[in-house]
């Protein structure tokens, strides 16, 4: 069975995900379309190698809809030599889209595969292809349907995490993006998205509040409040009878923020990248997936990590560094309680709370910053994994090389 390896691992950078943000004057398909152009500036393959192009999308309608791969290809003038394919598996798309590209290649049936995401918040908004589970009132009442904030604020109050905690996770990811910019820990992997001219639109990712403190961070509003009160706290308290109240803690400052970005990973067989003269960056070791109830979705990662480490033979102490999905506070803070991984070893160069969660794009973002901070710190295995909506998650553990 051939080994999945990454042999390089590109991003854009990360534009406000609204009217007049960085990226919103740029077409989705676009802006995939040029990342796969630097891709294959900087590695030399031939399109005619791509056995598959998988791209994560959260929202794949209107100017996202249908394979964006495919059609980013052909805006590339690789004519009828790349096929593409588009999945949804909501936040954790973009990471699927790499698992998927890494199991393709295990398989021995294709040995070359571009798997990323995009997502482009501000022209095609969040929830726009709607769905059952959430917008159609019988389903939603069915499955116990509760927004995700509802689930982080339970969490939290659950594993009685002070918003004092809550902010003090979220100062930190601010604090350590703006010092890995500053540092040029993104200066490999981040692509400038240009205009028709080649003028820069957007060189470095947007949201970034550098000087965040948990003092400033204790002004803000809690926004989940509201909800909570209009009947989702009592959906989340049946399955807790024994608890009082949910206690809502989350804010704009402590959640990830809403942003325009795309990725992109080449994976290829040993025996593809020796053949075409690429240099293997770092080995895929396993993938993991679970679910649980959707009232609690946002717990997944920690066993979703637990499943990858199983199938790569390692355990958690086996691993250098994690990069956590930052969809709240909560969420890695609840990770970290879950494993006894240390605050030291995860999210070293900040994450989505700071630098904002593109949805369908961001494991593929996630998966590159990992490998850039492994081959920057020295470190040898890294695991990313994210919480997913209706109670998913998924994991996947690298190795360096």
């Amino acid at each position: 069975m051939p080994d999945a390896y990454i042999c390089e691992a590109l991003r854009t950078p990360r534009g406000k995900g609204r009217a007049g943000g960085g990226l919103a004057s740029v077409k989705p398909v676009q802006i995939v379309a040029d990342l796969l152009s630097e891709l294959q500036r900087r590695t030399g393959f031939a399109p005619r190698d791509i056995d598959d192009i998988v791209l994560g999308c959260v929202s794949p309608v209107g100017e996202q809809g249908g394979p964006m791969g495919r059609t980013a290809a052909l805006m590339n003038g690789w004519d009828m030599d790349a096929p593409g394919m588009q999945v949804n598996r909501f936040c954790a798309s973009g990471l699927e889209a790499i698992n998927l590209a890494a199991q393709k290649i295990r398989s021995g049936w294709e040995n070359m595969v571009i798997a990323g995401g995009i997502e482009s918040m501000s022209r095609v908004p969040m929830f726009s292809d709607g769905g059952a589970w959430q917008f159609d009132p019988e389903i939603s009442t069915a499955t116990d349907y509760v927004p995700q904030g509802i689930s982080a604020d339970l969490i939290a109050t659950l594993g009685g995490l002070s918003r004092t905690a809550l902010d003090a996770f979220s100062a930190r990811s601010h604090q350590n993006a703006a010092r890995a910019w500053a540092e040029g820990a993104f200066d490999r992997s981040v692509v400038p998205v240009r205009d028709d001219l080649g003028q820069p639109l957007l060189t470095r990712d947007e949201a970034i509040r550098g000087g965040s403190t948990v003092e400033t961070l204790a002004t803000l509003p809690c926004v989940f409040d509201g909800i909570g009160r209009g009947g989702y706290d009592q959906i989340a308290l049946t399955r807790y009878p024994d608890l009082m109240a949910i206690r809502h803690d989350h804010t704009a400052g402590n959640s990830s923020a809403i942003v325009d970005g795309a990725a992109l990973v080449l994976v290829a067989s040993d025996r593809q990248a020796a053949a075409t003269g690429l240099t293997p960056r770092a080995r895929i070791l396993g993938t993991g997936l679970c679910a649980s109830a959707p009232v609690e979705m946002l717990t997944g990662p920690a066993e979703a990590a637990r499943r990858a480490l199983v199938v790569a033979g390692l355990t958690f102490n086996d691993i250098d560094l994690f990069e956590v999905n930052e969809a709240f506070a909560a969420v890695p803070l609840h990770f970290m309680t879950e494993t006894g991984v240390p605050l030291e070893r995860v999210n070293i160069d900040g994450g989505a709370i700071a630098m904002g969660h593109p949805l369908g794009a961001t494991g593929a973002m996630l998966t590159g910053t990992l490998l850039d901070a492994l081959e920057r710190t020295g470190g040898r295995r890294g695991l990313v994994t994210m919480c997913i909506g209706a109670g998913m998650a998924s994991a996947t553990v690298i190795e360096r090389v």
